[in-house]
């Protein structure tokens, strides 16, 4: 979520002058004319990192990543021409991004049979308008990725690092079979991790939870509930409530639910509640189980926010209604952690993100990643992050799809070294929720369902206190 009111963030992302540093063609080892008419090419893997079973700079030489994943060079001999580009934003690993392929990216790995997650590494090196370079990706014979519009999909950014995730690919014969299918212009790809699944490490000890076991108002001893007017923040359309309609504690789920209706100057009202100075956290795991809404210019969200929001705030201080003030600059200094964004005009592809002075959306530098999920409206999924001095790692259910490490540089790039607290909200339009086209209002009333909420520490972590 965002926690200042801003403008369209694709309009103005889309409208800054931008310049492409890229170049494209084949490199001086292409492949032999005979090699590259061939479809799918296989390469062994000779990947160690624990948990990847292969991981390929696409378009470029071996290279070792800022989080430990050892990229093999790409000797595919595959059709697709390789590509440079200069300049690489919104990653904290541009090595891998700098080189791509473009066209017929067909190929084929050689795994041990099992279930795997494969993560895809994207950068839209041209000044390529949104709608003009769409694709589909299938592996083992099923749709993984559709209608992907790199540039759309990274905020309208060129140059920018997308990692987009797909999960739960099984392979039965030992080889991974990945399909490129064009829809609009040729696809792109700048890299591959193939990974197995990474499931909670069994020295996470459960510290706090609300099981929702109750019925009626959510715990006030656990929970705080925002009542807020329409555009308070991101240009929302909602009022945020107490209402029972709108946020209340029923068959062991905790509901949180829109309407169409009015609220004063609010078309629609929800809920939205907070631990902060209940259960807030510096360092440790959080799981929510959840099912989310579906329906276009609906806008639910798993998130942390710093419980002191003014502690590397340059310009305002205690006392501030600093949520919903565009001067105030405690956000994005002092951080933001999205565990689960999902937007319901972007079915089934939900978002991790972090937000820091260094590197937010405004900058065109955000860190960020996405995964392809099954129906998120259908059933209950956990989404969970994982935090300690060094790293920020969030998962959709055993799926691991997006990391954010400590730089060492200082606050400006890691805010997370102080107490955050957890938000559960459902916003209505806004800058993302409408970002898709108009609010859908026969998709209201339109709820995010909660099982459970779940706070874990390290050994270390409970010896200390």
């Amino acid at each position: 979520m965002r926690t200042i009111s801003i403008i369209n963030r694709f309009c103005c992302l889309v409208c800054l002058v931008i310049v492409s540093g890229c170049a494209v063609g084949p490199a001086d080892n292409e492949p032999p004319v005979a090699e590259r008419n061939a479809i799918a090419t296989k390469t062994k893997a000779t990947q160690h990192t624990p948990g990847i079973a292969t991981a390929i700079n696409v378009g470029g030489p071996e290279h070792l990543a800022a989080d430990g994943i050892r990229f093999q060079a790409d000797e595919l001999p595959i059709p697709a021409m390789r590509g440079n580009i200069a300049q690489i934003k919104g990653t904290q690993d541009p090595t891998v991004f700098k080189t791509y392929r473009e066209g017929d990216l067909n190929w084929s790995a050689e795994v041990p049979n099992g279930l795997y997650d494969l993560t895809f590494l994207f950068a839209e090196p041209k000044d390529t308008p949104i709608g003009e370079r769409v694709f589909d990706i299938v592996a083992e014979g099923r749709s993984i990725i559709e209608s992907l519009d790199v540039r759309s999909a990274r905020d309208g950014n060129i140059h920018a690092g997308l990692n987009h995730t797909a999960v739960d690919v099984e392979v039965l014969d030992g080889s991974l079979d990945v399909q490129f299918n064009p829809q609009v212009g040729q696809p792109i790809l700048n890299g591959i991790i193939v990974r197995e699944k990474t499931p909670r490490a069994p020295d996470w000890a459960l510290t706090w939870a609300d099981e929702f076991d109750y019925q009626g108002s959510p715990d006030p001893s656990r929970w705080s509930v925002d009542v807020w007017p329409a555009g308070k923040v991101n240009r929302e359309d909602q009022a945020y409530t107490d209402d029972p309609k709108n946020l209340r504690v029923e068959d062991g789920k905790l509901i949180i639910e829109a309407h169409l209706e009015d609220d004063g100057d609010a078309r629609f009202t929800s809920g939205r509640i907070h631990s902060a100075n209940k259960r807030d956290m510096l360092y440790g795991r959080i799981e929510t189980r959840a099912k989310l809404p579906g329906g276009q210019g609906t806008w639910a969200a798993i998130w942390m926010l710093p419980t002191d929001p003014f502690r590397y705030a340059s310009n305002c201080g205690h006392g501030t209604d600093w949520q919903g003030d565009d001067d105030c600059d405690a956000w994005p200094n002092s951080g933001e952690i999205d565990i689960m964004e999902h937007v319901g005009y972007d079915m089934n592809r939900v978002h991790g993100t972090v937000h820091t002075k260094a590197y937010y959306w405004v900058n065109g530098k955000q860190r960020k990643a996405s995964i392809a999920a099954p129906p998120v409206d259908k059933d209950f999924h956990v989404y969970a992050m994982e935090w300690t001095p060094d790293r920020i790692d969030i998962f959709y259910d055993d799926t691991l799809y997006f990391s954010y490490l400590n730089e060492g540089t200082g606050w400006e790039a890691w805010p997370f070294d102080h107490p955050h607290h957890l938000i559960l909200n459902l916003a209505v339009g806004g800058d993302w929720g409408r970002a898709g086209g108009p609010i859908d209002e026969a998709a209201f009333p339109a709820k995010m369902e909660i099982d459970y909420v779940r706070f874990y520490e390290r050994g270390e972590q409970l010896s200390a206190e």
